[in-house]
């Protein structure tokens, strides 16, 4: 099967969705109202309450909810044959994942910038409120968890990826100040200036590797581990407008590019897709689960992501200018992420089987298969890494795709090893500005649980609005550090195989969550019909990943006998309950709402 097909009809499939039913969404279902004003004009505080210029917060909402899973996910279910993850792709998007994200962007927008646990509070309970607060917190550690550790897997003994990635930290920093201190306003001078040194970087990264001082930017897996959760407490506590949201939006740049380059060259070269449709349906050497359910978690982002539930109440409220921007910034920034999910399966099923495992598969485990892998040594020569052989994560294996593409369009040949190192920056890129974006929302939830823990202990009722004022630099240290040590903890201790499924897991759940409190909120405020748009995809997310959950506990975490698997289990199974608890309580609502007593009335309905 040739790539055009599958690019022409994705296109096609989610334009139409994107024009017709975000348009039934926002004028049917949730009814936006451009003139109200927005948590940022109300609360803008210049810190976290920001307004922001459309097309800066559509690159930084983008940019934080399209972290490594529409990169890695679909690359690791690149094992159960291209059909299953395309149709995830596409029909999970259009009809789940979008409609998520649009929902819950409009209720804390509507909510003074809310985060989930407060909105589940005011719309299911405050049981609900309390569990999905903890919930959160979990989810968020094994999420940042599972995306950190592809960063920790790529960089490795890289210094040309090393150095790209470090560098555009202080590149990220000159352009913040530059937008919002030096040239107040002036996009388009800072969006010139931080691409153009991003692409710097990249271009000098050779050199640098080769030169005497490589080594300084040469570093294991142990000391990437470490340094991560360092830098995502760094980006945390800095004003949103220095760090994360420059940062933000020069990788949007990037990403936005890199996937338009990387769709005309599938229209181009018209690589032929040479994994087979179904393949290793019970499991594989990858993925240790059977198709069902497990290519629906392996697939977070891009279908369904419980944690853009985190973004969309999170940083991205606080900062939109007017409501007529809500569904460009929620639904279409999801779609685009569909979307950069075919594109990196398609990159993956065009390498040969035996390539594609022997990259993602450790050696010992990839001799069990019997494949060949014949081209395996001359694309790490082409790339100028010493090997490719086992470098499992699946951001090793995407780069070389993509590279492979990029390097058979026209006078790009000689250029591979460029395309590949260019590849690592641009997934480091997706993933960093998703652990910066997740910790800072983070702690979000724990500054919200110890203001409501204090004002209770002061006898008083904590306030409602989101955290408008600013919290002691202490306190804001102390709660990012918490996060940060909790998921590089989990980085540390854990490889792809044991991670990504818990994370696929969590992300999941908190998807589940999020559509049943975008269920209630629909209910409240509007007639019980069109809650159907996000109570069936809760169904289907609610089945799916319980069973993942349970398979994982009892099939993959316990019978390790290990401390780390142990722990991994409890983790799961906290999730599992937790959200099971919130489904309850929220079942118990929806029921008063559709058939309310002879005295009741549904509250807000039309």
């Amino acid at each position: 099967m040739n790539a055009l097909t599958l690019v022409i009809a994705a296109l096609c499939m989610l334009a139409i969705a994107y024009r017709y039913y975000c348009k039934f969404l926002v004028t049917r279902v949730l009814v936006l109202d451009p003139d109200r004003p927005t948590p940022a004009q109300i609360h803008n505080d210049g810190h976290d309450y920001f307004p922001t210029n459309r097309y800066v917060l559509f690159g930084h909402h983008f940019a934080a909810i399209a972290g490594a899973g529409p990169l890695i996910g679909p690359v690791l279910a690149a094992q159960f044959g291209f059909l299953p993850g395309t149709l995830w792709l596409l029909i999970g998007a259009v009809l789940g994942g979008a409609v998520h994200d649009l929902v819950i962007l409009f209720a804390s927008v509507r909510h003074n910038g809310e985060s989930l646990a407060k909105i589940a509070r005011r719309y299911i309970s405050p049981t609900a409120g309390i569990v999905t607060g903890i919930a959160i917190l979990f989810i968020i550690i094994t999420a940042l968890a599972g995306l950190a550790i592809v960063v920790v897997n790529a960089l490795a003994e890289s210094a040309w990826g090393t150095f790209t990635i470090v560098a555009t930290i202080p590149a990220a920093l000159f352009v913040g100040l530059w937008m919002y201190k030096l040239r107040k306003g002036r996009i388009a001078e800072a969006s010139a200036i931080g691409v153009g040194l991003t692409l710097l970087a990249v271009a000098f990264g050779d050199a640098v590797a080769k030169s005497s001082i490589g080594p300084w930017f040469t570093y294991s897996a142990t000391a990437i581990s470490l340094a991560l959760p360092v830098y995502g407490f760094i980006a945390s506590v800095l004003p949103v407008w220095l760090l994360l949201c420059p940062r933000d939006y020069i990788s949007s740049y990037m990403k936005i590019g890199t996937i338009a380059l990387l769709a005309v060259g599938l229209i181009v070269v018209n690589p032929t897709i040479k994994m087979p449709a179904l393949q290793f349906l019970k499991g594989g050497p990858i993925i240790p689960g059977p198709v069902w359910p497990f290519c629906f978690i392996t697939i977070a982002c891009g279908a369904v992501s419980g944690f853009h539930a985190l973004i969309a109440s999170g940083t991205t409220p606080k900062m939109i200018s007017s409501e007529r921007e809500i569904p460009m910034i929620g639904y279409g920034a999801m779609i685009v992420e569909s979307f950069v999910g075919l594109t990196a399966l398609i990159a993956a099923c065009s390498l040969l089987p035996g390539d594609y495992f022997g990259i993602n598969v450790k050696p010992d485990d990839f001799a069990k298969l019997g494949m060949a892998a014949p081209n395996l040594g001359e694309m790490a020569r082409q790339v100028g890494e010493t090997s490719l052989a086992g470098r499992v994560g699946g951001g090793v294996t995407l780069a070389v795709g993509m590279a492979n593409i990029f390097a058979n369009l026209p006078g790009m040949k000689h250029l591979m090893a460029y395309w590949y190192h260019f590849v690592i920056m641009f997934e480091a890129l997706f993933i960093l500005t998703t652990v910066d974006t997740g910790t800072r929302v983070g702690r979000y939830v724990v500054d919200e649980m110890i203001a409501r823990s204090w004002n209770r202990l002061r006898g008083r009722e904590a306030t409602e609005g989101g955290l408008s004022r600013k919290l002691p630099l202490g306190q804001t240290a102390l709660t990012s550090l918490l996060v940060c040590f909790a998921w590089g903890y989990l980085v540390y201790r854990n490889d792809i195989k044991t991670i990504w499924p818990m994370f696929g897991v969590a992300n999941q759940l908190l998807a589940v969550m999020a559509l049943a409190i975008g269920t209630s909120f629909i209910l409240a405020t509007n007639k019980p019909k069109y809650a159907l748009v996000t109570f069936l995809p809760f169904c289907f997310m609610l089945v799916t990943t319980v069973t993942a959950g349970i398979w994982n506990i009892f099939r993959l975490y316990l019978p390790q006998r290990t401390f780390d698997g142990n722990l991994n289990a409890l983790l799961c199974a906290v999730m599992i309950a937790l959200v099971l608890t919130t489904a309850a309580d929220a079942g118990r609502r929806w029921a008063r709402a559709v058939f309310p007593r002879p005295a009741e009335a549904p509250a807000g309905a039309k």
